[in-house]
C-alpha cells in the first residue's frame, strides 16, 4: 500500500559528503512527519533528524551543523545531506514516515529497507 525506498549510501573518506534520498510511493493522502534513523553494528537504532510536513526540523546533537534534512512534498521524497562525515557516522541509515491513508486519513508508519553509509578514517 505504501513504501519507502532509500538510496545514496556508499563508502567515503572522512570529511567527504553524501546525499541520501528516501522516495515514498503507494496510495496515500499525504505524509506527516518524516525522519532519518541510523543503526551501527552492535548499537541501538537512533534518531538522526526529523522534518514535519511544514518543514520544521530537529537534529541529534551528534549531527548538528553537518547534516541537513529536507523534503520535496511534490515528489514525495526526503533527503539527507551529510557533510564533514566522520567514521562514527558509519551505520545503516533508515527513513521513516507517517502516512495518511484513505478518506479517513488513517495514520500508518512505514520504514525503508536501509542504505549503508561507511566512512573510513
Amino acid at each position: 500500500q505504501v513504501q519507502l525506498v532509500e538510496s545514496g549510501g556508499g563508502v567515503v573518506q572522512a570529511g567527504d559528503s553524501l546525499r541520501l534520498s528516501c522516495a515514498a510511493s503507494g496510495s496515500f493522502f499525504g505524509i506527516n512527519d518524516m525522519g532519518w534513523y541510523r543503526q551501527a553494528p552492535g548499537k541501538q537504532r537512533e534518531l538522526v533528524t526529523t522534518v514535519t510536513s511544514g518543514g520544521l526540523t530537529n537534529y541529534a546533537d551528534s549531527v548538528k551543523g553537518r547534516f541537513t534534512i529536507s523534503r520535496d512534498n511534490h515528489k514525495n521524497t526526503m533527503y539527507l545531506q551529510m557533510n564533514s562525515l566522520k567514521p562514527e557516522d558509519t551505520a545503516v541509515y533508515y527513513c521513516n514516515a507517517e502516512f495518511l491513508i484513505g478518506s479517513t486519513w488513517r495514520r500508518v508508519s512505514a520504514w525503508g529497507q536501509g542504505t549503508q553509509v561507511t566512512v573510513s578514517s
